[in-house]
């Protein structure tokens, strides 16, 4: 778990300097299904700091179905990521996940999320700092905001870290879905695309 969050921070970096970009097309991840059989899926929200990371790390987990990065959480609607990096719209940098609960459980979401970030440093992750990097769940549904909330006390009280957890769990409002060129940016640029020159 320390490797993987490590390697988080360090691919974050990329984030503070990123500007407009070509888009490059990335296809969907795909399901197979068989014609007559309809796939269920639940929505999950997840903020972690600089969101081509996090949803890098959610869409190598079995049982997700698609994923999307945004913005959550803000007063202003179609924010640009421009503007949310500024810090005056009260957005949160986020991955909207599209699970499939029979393969997946929203516990198993929230393990993922735990892991591949520091829950207890306010609006920081690693070289990122402000709002919009913010530790926070958007919860969908009252067994999502009570799964997460059990989850956080948990880890709070397992004694993994020595300062207290400060992920906030929030309802889910608008979702503005980020520019195409933050679309599973890591799939269109890899490693090399996020290094910072």
């Amino acid at each position: 778990m320390k490797v993987l969050f490590v390697a988080s921070a360090f691919l974050a970096l990329a984030c503070a300097a990123a500007g407009d970009s070509e888009d490059l097309a990335v296809p969907d991840k795909e399901v197979d299904v068989d014609a007559n059989t309809a796939v269920k899926t639940e929505t999950a929200t997840f903020g972690a700091g600089c969101f081509w990371g996090v949803e890098h790390s959610f869409r190598q987990v079995e049982g997700v179905v698609n994923t999307a990065v945004g913005y959550a959480g803000g007063s202003v609607d179609e924010p640009t990521y421009r503007q949310v990096c500024s810090g005056n719209t009260g957005h949160a940098e986020v991955v909207q996940v599209m699970y499939d609960p029979d393969k997946v459980s929203y516990d198993q979401l929230l393990d993922t999320f735990w892991s591949i970030h520091d829950p207890t440093t306010k609006n920081r992750q690693g070289p990122d700092i402000g709002y919009q990097y913010r530790s926070v769940i958007f919860y969908h549904s009252a067994e999502q905001q009570a799964a997460a909330e059990a989850s956080k006390q948990k880890l709070d009280e397992s004694g993994r870290y020595h300062r207290p957890v400060v992920t906030a769990i929030e309802p889910a409002g608008s979702f503005w879905r980020a520019e195409e060129y933050h679309q599973r940016y890591y799939e269109k640029h890899g490693v090399k695309g996020c290094a910072v020159n």
